[in-house]
């Protein structure tokens, strides 16, 4: 990722509220710990989702194939066009099969002018989007599955008389956006199929 461009998921870090210093531990204490808790995890039955039997990878699993049976409902507007084709992208990773639910989102974008000059022109933008979604199934009347809405930040500079390069980066902040919220929205899908496999 470029120095102009940055990129963040479901939450901020305020940093005003953030203290100046902390003090330093020792990082051989830390990744003893962090081994501890990660052994301690496979003892419970914990497995990663996206691990080499997770619904990411595995193209043969039984979550893999409620995935690549979601159809994803048409959306609006270049942005939900791009959001659509980004769900799809991920859904069917195996190939689609036939459809027994159907997912639908809508994308919403809010922009924050920052950096302003002193001409009174920013210098920096940072868009916030937030995508509703629930599935269904496709059977008559559709019964509910699963909801949500899911939120991501990303930002790009204004650079000075280059206009090509402004719209080149705004274009990429949507579309990391855009890639960041269908992550989410598929992590989650994965997820609720995963707790329904496992009863």
């Amino acid at each position: 990722m470029s120095r102009d461009a940055s990129s963040t998921s479901l939450s901020e870090t305020n940093l005003a509220q953030a203290p100046l210093a902390t003090p330093a531990l020792p990082r051989r204490g830390l990744l003893g710990l962090g081994t501890l808790g990660l052994l301690g995890l496979g003892g419970c039955g914990f497995r990663p989702l996206y691990g080499s039997s997770g619904a990411a990878n595995a193209v043969s699993g039984p979550v893999a194939a409620e995935l690549a049976a979601v159809e994803v409902a048409r959306i609006p507007e270049r942005n939900g066009q791009l959001l659509r084709r980004a769900l799809q992208e991920r859904l069917w990773t195996s190939g689609q099969s036939s459809p027994r639910y159907t997912l639908t989102a809508f994308p919403l974008f809010d922009v924050e002018l920052e950096g302003i000059r002193t001409t009174g022109l920013p210098t920096r933008v940072r868009y916030t989007g937030t995508a509703n979604w629930w599935l269904a199934t496709k059977e008559v009347p559709p019964k509910p599955v699963a909801s949500g809405a899911e939120r991501s930040l990303d930002a790009y500079n204004i650079p000075d008389n280059q206009f090509f390069a402004g719209d080149a980066a705004r274009d990429a902040a949507l579309r990391r956006l855009l890639g960041q919220m269908a992550d989410d929205i598929v992590t989650r899908l994965a997820v609720r199929f995963q707790e329904r496999e496992t009863g």
